[in-house]
């Protein structure tokens, strides 16, 4: 008897250690204890985790808003450990619980739960449990159970029979009228989701006098987010998109809340999509240019963005005459536009539309925008330019790219700030390569070699890499005749630094040059500056011989290198004996 007794209270254990954490003063113990939930569950078995676990928790549901979160969270992946799918109804009453609770993120993670849960029922099951639920929150005192409600619908929905699903609508248009803000505007964020399941006559009936009425909101809030809902557009007939859909997007566009504005700017390639190419034409076009020209600086730049997508998907055999028409007017009003945010966004795509128009047009319309673009005093700008231009270079060939552009690249490689000279540092490997080696040695690479002094670390670093990239891309003889000999000439600089970046590139460039010119060039470079009187430049001639010695013949690291190395681990700064100690043992490692 004493044994059995025993069994039972080992069994009771865990829920009672569960208890005990929940009830701590201390919410991390709490927390920790919900995060175990799965695991006492487990010890616990499916039954006692229907009848007693489940409705523990359903009945303390109230806590730290860090210890409900983690709750919801739990909860979603629970159906498992009730049982399987013909007990996910157990899970529903804490869910349902924590779908009211004030905390926005707590009833976001107990909906996205409840919508787990709801999938795993069976049709049968989900109108006797999951759609009552749902109906409870949709009548529930508080605005929150309220708008909780609305992310439940599209997952009922396809499901029910018929008469549930009269109700439903019934429901979600209830919802979409609510006196409170935020329940429309909940209904206003999901109305687009449940457009996707209902019927198209219903979605003609019911669901778009929804939207119409939510784009009419008094909120703005609420305005804008019926702007998201109209993808719905998509789902029905052209004709129907005329009448039904297009009146209120038509308003949305030129809406006095610029909030509103601003979400047509950003959805506007998927509205564009979702309408069809003829009714982008008639009526689109004309709401994209009120766009381009707003008032508000944050919606020109928004719309700005969209620019290269929305001409990409006009029709194909009006395309080049409706931008070259109706877009690129005001797209040239916008290159010069006051606002930085709104010429940096321009600038980021509109060399994507040199390949829809052609090397002629590029040429005649679009380089001039460039050059302009170029010489913006927004380093922004700039930068965006440079890092599309072999959108342009694809279209139009590099004659003329380098004709047109260089001046204006070379401008920018001693511009004032450094991000710029980076940008332009970056992109040179990829520019070098479209400009051939012959071009490259005339006008770029004195600009190269100039960045290996500049003032700023983060530049004189990049320089470096791009040294190996242009090796990479011109072969290792070239780098013999054209720049080693430039890049030695550094160590017998004054100023350390510029011995430290020679060390540097030494470093780099032994990988990409082969064994033989890293011993009869670099190497014994590297062995010179070991005698250095800065100690910054002896420990980096210990990391440089440790970096290079994969590329150096055994002979040559016994004789020449491992001698200067014991040297070094004898030095009187403790930072070259530390990283000369760390290469003789990395070296004798390898």
């Amino acid at each position: 008897m004493a044994a059995s007794d025993k069994s039972v209270d080992d069994s009771l254990y865990p829920i009672a250690v569960l208890i005990d954490e929940l009830k701590n003063e201390d919410v991390q113990l709490r927390l920790n204890s919900i995060k175990k939930l799965s695991t006492i569950a487990l010890a616990l078995g499916e039954e006692r985790t229907r009848s007693e676990l489940i409705p523990f928790l359903t009945e303390t549901i109230y806590d730290e808003d860090e210890v409900l979160l983690a709750l919801a969270d739990q909860l979603g992946n629970f159906t498992s450990l009730v049982g399987g799918p013909e007990f996910a109804m157990y899970l529903i009453p804490p869910l349902e619980s924590l779908a009211t609770v004030e905390e926005t993120v707590v009833r976001d993670k107990a909906v996205e739960s409840l919508r787990t849960v709801a999938a795993e029922h069976s049709a049968q099951d989900l109108e006797i449990h999951v759609v009552p639920t749902l109906q409870r929150l949709v009548s529930g005192d508080w605005f929150t159970s309220r708008t909780s409600a609305c992310g439940l619908f599209s997952v009922c929905y396809p499901r029910v029979t018929q008469p549930v699903k009269a109700e439903l609508r019934a429901n979600f248009r209830k919802l979409c009228q609510d006196e409170t803000p935020m329940v429309r505007r909940a209904a206003a964020n999901k109305l687009g989701e449940f457009a996707k399941v209902v019927e198209t006559e219903y979605l003609k009936s019911d669901l778009i006098p929804n939207f119409v009425q939510l784009a009419q909101d008094d909120q703005d809030s609420v305005r804008l987010l019926a702007v998201e809902a109209a993808s719905h557009a998509q789902l029905l007939p052209q004709d129907d998109v005329e009448h039904l859909v297009l009146p209120t997007l038509r308003q949305c566009a030129s809406d006095s809340s610029w909030r509103v504005r601003y979400m047509v700017a950003e959805k506007f390639v998927d509205l564009q999509k979702a309408v069809g190419p003829e009714i982008t034409r008639v009526d689109l076009v004309p709401a994209f240019q009120y766009l381009l020209k707003d008032a508000e600086a944050e919606v020109r730049a928004a719309v700005a963005t969209k620019v290269k997508d929305f001409c990409a998907n006009l029709d194909k055999v009006n395309q080049v005459q409706i931008i070259l028409s109706s877009i690129l007017p005001y797209v040239r009003d916008l290159v010069s536009d006051p606002n930085p945010h709104v010429k940096s966004a321009l600038a980021s795509v509109i060399m994507g539309l040199s390949p829809m128009l052609g090397a002629y047009q590029t040429v005649e319309q679009l380089l001039p925008l460039f050059l302009i673009q170029l010489k913006d005093e927004c380093p922004e700008v700039r930068l965006n330019i440079i890092s599309n231009l072999d959108c342009v270079n694809d279209v139009i060939g590099i004659q003329q790219l380098s004709q047109s552009l260089l001046p204006a690249i070379v401008e920018l490689a001693e511009d004032s700030k450094w991000r710029v000279r980076l940008a332009i540092i970056e992109y040179m490997p990829a520019l070098a390569g479209q400009l051939g080696q012959e071009f490259f040695d005339q006008k770029l690479r004195g600009l190269c070699m100039g960045w290996l002094n500049d003032h700023v670390y983060a530049i004189r670093e990049a320089a470096t890499l791009n040294m190996k990239k242009l090796v990479e891309q011109f072969g290792a003889p070239w780098a013999e005749q054209a720049i080693i000999p430039m890049i030695l000439v550094m160590s017998r600089n004054k100023n350390y630094l510029h011995r430290m970046t020679c060390l540097f590139c030494l470093n780099v460039l032994a990988e990409v040059c082969g064994t033989d010119i890293t011993t009869k060039l670099l190497l014994p470079t590297v062995l010179l500056l070991a005698a250095d009187p800065v100690a910054n430049v002896r420990f980096n001639v210990a990391k440089t011989l440790q970096k290079i010695s994969p590329f150096l013949e055994a002979s040559v690291i016994d004789a020449q290198v491992k001698p200067t190395l014991d040297k070094l681990n004898t030095d009187t700064d403790v930072d070259v004996k530390h990283f000369a100690a760390q290469a003789i043992a990395g070296i004798a490692a390898a």
